[in-house]
């Protein structure tokens, strides 16, 4: 009952705050086959809430984005592990790195989780077009209450659904039912929301054909079945260890159950955003479906993570960081080696840029002690693995990197050395990015 009496503090909180928090500037610092004349997706490093303002007062994005879809901390008051693994080294198996990600432990009470999730729905509110509809991702710690603000922020009148999101994975326990769902809320802004719901079979009974008038029927291998409107509950398989998709972040969410809120809630050209965007599911399935989008996100880590992820999805995207944006405390150091090659009667020189050392700096909190032990061997054996990828600007203005040639790890392995036919003496300065397993990020002006 304490909390429930603090409710009204909680809402009128959330609007003071949105009236008071003052804007911080986003700067531009990487591009990638950005065009200045069309609009270009943005991944964004730094605090949401300063991020949104940055949107609606620099942007003009006010009244824009056809879907929201966030996934933020659950409260429930746990760290999460990511892990990586690493190729085997003097044909000795290494046991994967497991690292802390995040931390869902917050340091005060429900009170105050409440205060900052409400906080950045009121605000999103305002990036939300009339037409347009957000989807929060939570769980049975706190979407209870989640559901009470919305319809304040958003109006009761304007919840749209509850979608069950039911998985396999996951733990049970022995005085409660094994948890196997989350819960994703569903409001609009107006009540001309943009809705297009899949379709799914749903089978006839004992899979036999009905042959009702005017109603179609469809035979597989099971039966016999029609197709109807998706239902709320969704069994959509979480992310397989061996899936192509993984990408070992905690938490990590299946692009089949992003695609069907894609779907059914934008058209192709629509702009969508996730200011929770982790690993990035939004943008990766934003970018195979049509869709132009928005990401932000407070770690490092993450944002390293979801340039990797749409680094071959031929992306174009502003990379933006925020003043008060967490910097790398790691100081790792790569060794970089150039060779020219004259080549006669040319004007022109090939150029060889080649990684030859790396070395981590400083590990990260909470790396569990068998993953220490990986990493010293590693980094004795065959530090190069480190690098998660690493990209070149053949001509450097040394404010915005622009990357012509982006290299990542597939299989474990990334590709040591590029060759790249330059004008001899040319005045152009190249830059070198590494990023290594931890999103520490290196440029390196040649």
């Amino acid at each position: 009952m304490e909390l429930i009496s603090r409710f009204s503090e909680i809402f009128e909180d959330c609007i003071d705050y949105y009236k008071e928090i003052e804007d911080e500037a986003f700067k531009v610092t990487e591009e990638i086959r950005c065009n200045p004349s069309e609009w270009n997706n943005m991944l964004a490093h730094g605090d949401n809430m300063k991020f949104m303002k940055y949107l609606l007062n620099e942007r003009d994005m006010k009244g824009k984005l056809r879907m929201i879809y966030i996934d933020p901390p659950f409260f429930s008051k746990a760290t999460y592990d990511a892990a990586i693994h690493l190729k085997s080294v003097d044909d000795r198996k290494l046991s994967p790195i497991k690292y802390f990600a995040y931390d869902d432990r917050w340091q005060h009470d429900m009170t105050e989780y409440l205060k900052m999730l409400c906080r950045r729905l009121y605000t999103m509110k305002e990036l939300l077009a009339d037409d347009g509809t957000i989807w929060v991702h939570l769980d049975w710690h706190v979407v209870h209450y989640v559901k009470i603000f919305m319809d304040a922020i958003f109006g009761e009148d304007n919840f749209v659904n509850e979608i069950i999101w039911h998985y396999k994975s996951g733990g049970s326990g022995k005085r409660h039912f094994a948890r196997k769902h989350d819960t994703i809320l569903v409001y609009s802004k107006s009540k001309k929301y943009y809705f297009a719901p899949p379709k799914e079979k749903s089978y006839n009974r004992e899979f036999k054909p009905y042959r009702f008038k005017g109603v179609k029927e469809f035979k597989d291998d099971l039966g016999w079945y029609t197709m109807v409107t998706m239902k709320d509950v969704w069994n959509v398989d979480m992310v397989g260890r061996t899936s192509s998709e993984r990408t070992g972040y905690a938490t990590q969410k299946p692009e089949a159950l992003l695609e069907r809120i894609v779907e059914g809630s934008t058209q192709e050209g629509d702009y969508v955003a996730d200011f929770f965007c982790g690993s990035g599911t939004l943008a990766s399935v934003a970018e195979k479906m049509n869709r132009r989008w928005i990401c932000c996100d407070g770690s490092a880590l993450a944002v390293s993570s979801t340039l990797k992820r749409i680094y071959s999805k031929n992306a174009s995207v502003q990379v933006l960081e925020g003043e008060s944006a967490d910097t790398q405390k790691a100081n790792p150091n790569v060794k970089i080696e150039v060779f020219r090659d004259s080549i006669a009667g040319s004007d022109k020189e090939l150029m060889i840029i080649a990684l030859k050392d790396y070395n981590l700096g400083k590990l990260p909190d909470g790396v569990d002690k068998k993953g220490i032990e990986t990493l010293k061997l590693v980094q004795e054996k065959d530090p190069l693995q480190f690098i998660e990828y690493w990209s070149i600007d053949f001509d450097y203005d040394g404010k915005i990197y622009r990357p012509a040639a982006i290299f990542s790890k597939e299989k474990g392995v990334v590709k040591q050395s590029c060759e790249k036919l330059m004008p001899v003496a040319t005045e152009s300065r190249i830059c070198v990015k590494t990023v290594d397993i931890f999103g520490n990020c290196i440029y390196t002006v040649i």
